[in-house]
């Protein structure tokens, strides 16, 4: 590919220095942290829509908002960290989200104050655009798959959010909320003093307009964002809606419920780096097609019911690990066919569509189960989707070059 072609990676021989890994130590826990604050809602939508007495579609609808505007955020914040680095964007937009953290105690009580906060919410879903283009400034070629995978644990924050939100809020309704803005504020301070962009690193001196622009221009972009939908998709979907199926349909409380769906999500956080690992030794899109093909056919056998012990959980476990591998290896290919310079742009544009991709299932699964009273065709279409991003992973995406 052309732009591939404009690239400069780093020697082989390159080793990544301590800056390296400090920054990405760094980039993953104010990742991690930041996606606890964008999940925040997810873990406690039980208890809103008891409260408020909210039907199926609205409950989907106040945790699909978050991962809406999370998710369009990035593109422009993508952007802008290509311009400005990490090192401003990362303490700033991790100071930003304490905002809305923080808005949600008042907020409790009204539906519609929930989704403003929601909205509002949504910028702690764009680190994801902040930290990619680090990472991948400061690794060369040979290690990128691996260390992008290793960035990608930070989605754990949603394991983290599903798994202690409700406990936390068992001492407290407030103190989730005190706990997490806390832990970003002490983050974003320490960001501000150990995050740094790599010396040297590509500025690009056009408009903002004009680098989306050239970068939504780029085939390989929409191609990766079909299969990041998939992928992350899945993931983000599952991640605050799992909780709410958990309890709807195999009746569990929502402490259970969402310590299942936390087992869920760190099965994907396990297997994302793991994914990337692979795709650093052999093509990256044949780790996606397979990964894909496996979430595939454990959504077939999720779409007939099974009992949640041990097929339905089982299922469940190893439709994350297809999806953590699959969300490893396509970021892998990000950085093997993107300019630098452009990483950020890509990225942004890449990341949108899969968080999109995790904003409609939400409200199809509540849609579906409101009308059919069962989750079947949602599943269905779930696996048709993987089936899909598998063909064409292996059928188009194999034959872009590595490396050009």
């Amino acid at each position: 590919m052309d732009t591939a072609a404009k690239q400069s990676p780093a020697p082989a021989a390159e080793k990544p220095s301590g800056a390296a890994y400090r920054n990405l130590v760094m980039a993953t826990i104010g990742f991690a942290l930041t996606f606890w604050a964008w999940n925040l809602i997810a873990p406690m939508s039980a208890d809103y829509k008891d409260r408020l007495g909210l039907s199926s579609f609205q409950q989907s609808l106040l945790v699909a908002v978050p991962v809406l505007v999370g998710s369009l955020g990035r593109i422009p914040v993508g952007a802008l960290t290509d311009k400005y680095g990490a090192r401003l964007m990362f303490p700033l937009v991790s100071a930003l989200t304490i905002v809305p953290v923080l808005l949600l105690i008042p907020a409790r009580d009204s539906y519609g104050a929930m989704l403003a906060v929601g909205f509002l919410l949504g910028l702690g879903g764009t680190t994801f655009a902040i930290g990619i283009p680090l990472v991948n400034s400061w690794f060369p070629p040979s290690d990128r798959g691996l260390a992008l995978g290793v960035f990608g644990m930070g989605m754990g924050g949603v394991a983290l959010s599903g798994y202690f939100t409700p406990r936390i809020a068992k001492h407290g309704d407030n103190l989730p909320f005190l706990v997490v803005a806390g832990a970003l504020v002490v983050y974003a301070a320490l960001a501000a003093v150990l995050v740094s962009d790599r010396p040297g690193r590509q500025v690009p001196t056009d408009t903002l307009a004009h680098r989306l622009g050239a970068a939504g221009r780029l085939r390989v972009t929409w191609e990766l964002s079909a299969l990041y939908a998939i992928g992350f998709g899945g993931i983000v979907a599952f991640g605050v809606y799992l909780p709410t199926y958990l309890k709807t349909w195999y009746e569990l409380s929502p402490t259970d419920a969402g310590t299942k769906a936390a087992g869920f999500a760190l099965v994907t956080v396990i297997f994302r780096p793991i994914g990337g690992w692979l795709s650093d030794r052999m093509h990256p899109a044949l780790v996606s097609s397979a990964a894909l093909g496996v979430a595939a056919l454990m959504a077939i056998v999720q779409a007939f019911d099974p009992k949640l012990m041990p097929g339905g959980t089982i299922a469940l476990l190893v439709m994350a690990a297809g999806l953590g591998t699959a969300s490893g290896s396509v970021f892998a290919l990000v950085s093997q066919v993107t300019p630098q310079a452009k990483v950020g742009s890509v990225t942004g544009i890449v990341g949108a569509m899969g968080g999109l991709g995790g904003f409609v299932p939400p409200l199809v699964m509540g849609a579906i189960y409101s009308s059919k009273g069962s989750y079947s065709i949602g599943f269905m279409l779930l696996s048709d989707l993987a089936l899909a991003g598998c063909v064409y992973a292996y059928g188009r995406m194999r034959n872009i070059q590595r490396d050009a």
